[in-house]
């Protein structure tokens, strides 16, 4: 499919999932139209604290108009966007925009080609009437069970459920395009943030019923399935996790590492040597803290072993691999750093434009619908 001109999305999106998509979408080419209320906008544009800087992230490569869509006028205003626009994103509140008289039903008689995409707290179902956060989400689907400890359900370190309903959000936009293509005819999609929370349980979901339905301790009290899967301390104080996935990386590791064990047979795979963890860790971990730590990355890198040297997210910004994924952009007359979508290919160039301000490209796009 060749797209000659940039297809346009409407975005109605707040603070994370509905303004992932739009990123998602921006960087892939498409024209995001960011519609915030007048006076107020995105609830994202006024976090503080640690979550200062979000609005930046999530909605750079946007231009924002202003519409009070509770008035007629900016109804009318919408609806002819509607006419001349690609895809609609929204993740407003359940029945938000059915009460405001622009749900699906609405728009795709005003546009038959429109794509719709809304995502929810919860799919077609029982709980579909039911708000929801990422959080809420995380406890509710067993993530924050399987993440934390049997007695303190925790929190993952990002807004993952909100990112990945986006994109599964957009993999259905894709798709519909396609089915555009061949039909001329747009589509609804529904994503909840629910659902895709199960999607990702699905492992475990999977495993309690083949292990004969014995539930499963959270995964940092059950442990892998590898006997050398850990946190290990250099001379230099740094924590290295290495990862030893097949026997004959165990003997490779063994032998560089002189350890005493290479030849014994209690030791020759994976499951004996996970039978006998108590020995073998404080083993492997003297033997790692006589090394630096570049000395010890250098001897993993060289003989293709699995490492991971533990850093903060701020210590991204001076990786040599990492820093290469961000982009510059102004905002707040700073200039910070954001990774751009992680998708490499000789057709994308990311949009590097800065998050807009409130409303501004309001003037233009009125004028673009011949409003004077």
């Amino acid at each position: 499919m060749v797209l000659e001109i940039k297809p346009i999305v409407l975005e109605l999106g707040q603070i994370v999932a509905g303004p992932t998509a739009g990123l998602i979408l921006a960087d892939l080419g498409f024209n995001v139209i960011k519609i915030e209320q007048p006076g107020r906008g995105d609830i994202a544009r006024y976090l503080t604290g640690p979550s200062e800087g979000h609005f930046a992230f999530f909605n750079r490569g946007k231009r924002s108009m202003t519409l009070n869509l509770k008035t007629e006028e900016g109804r009318e205003i919408f609806l002819k966007l509607v006419k001349r626009s690609d895809i609609i994103i929204e993740n407003m509140g359940y029945g938000t925009m059915e009460r405001l008289g622009i749900g699906y039903s609405v728009l795709s008689k005003i546009n038959p080609g429109i794509i719709y995409l809304s995502i929810k707290g919860y799919g077609s179902g029982p709980y579909e009437d039911r708000n929801a956060l990422d959080y809420p989400i995380e406890i509710e689907s067993g993530v924050a069970y399987m993440n934390g400890l049997s007695n303190k359900p925790m929190r993952l370190g990002a807004s993952i459920i909100d990112i990945a309903a986006a994109m599964f959000g957009v993999i259905g936009v894709l798709h519909a395009l396609l089915e555009r293509e061949r039909t001329g005819k747009g589509t609804f999609i529904k994503i909840g943030l629910f659902e895709t929370a199960m999607f990702l349980m699905g492992q475990h979901i999977a495993a309690y019923q083949a292990r004969g339905f014995v539930p499963l301790k959270p995964m940092n009290e059950e442990g892998f399935a590898w006997a050398i899967y850990d946190f290990f301390e250099t001379a230099d104080g740094k924590r290295i996790f290495i990862a030893i996935t097949t026997d004959a990386q165990w003997h490779r590791f063994c032998e560089l590492f002189k350890l005493p064990i290479c030849e014994s047979p209690d030791y020759s795979t994976n499951e004996a040597r996970y039978q006998r963890r108590s020995e073998l860790i404080p083993m492997v971990a003297e033997a790692i803290r006589r090394l630096r730590s570049d000395e010890l990355i250098h001897v993993l890198r060289q003989n293709g072993i699995s490492y991971a040297v533990l850093n903060t997210p701020w210590d991204l910004l001076n990786d040599p691999h990492a820093s290469k994924k961000l982009i510059s952009i102004n905002y707040r007359q700073k200039q910070i750093k954001v990774p751009v979508t992680p998708l490499e290919s000789d057709t994308i160039r990311y949009n590097d434009a800065d998050p807009p301000e409130l409303g501004d490209s309001t003037e233009i796009i009125l004028k673009e619908l011949g409003y004077s």
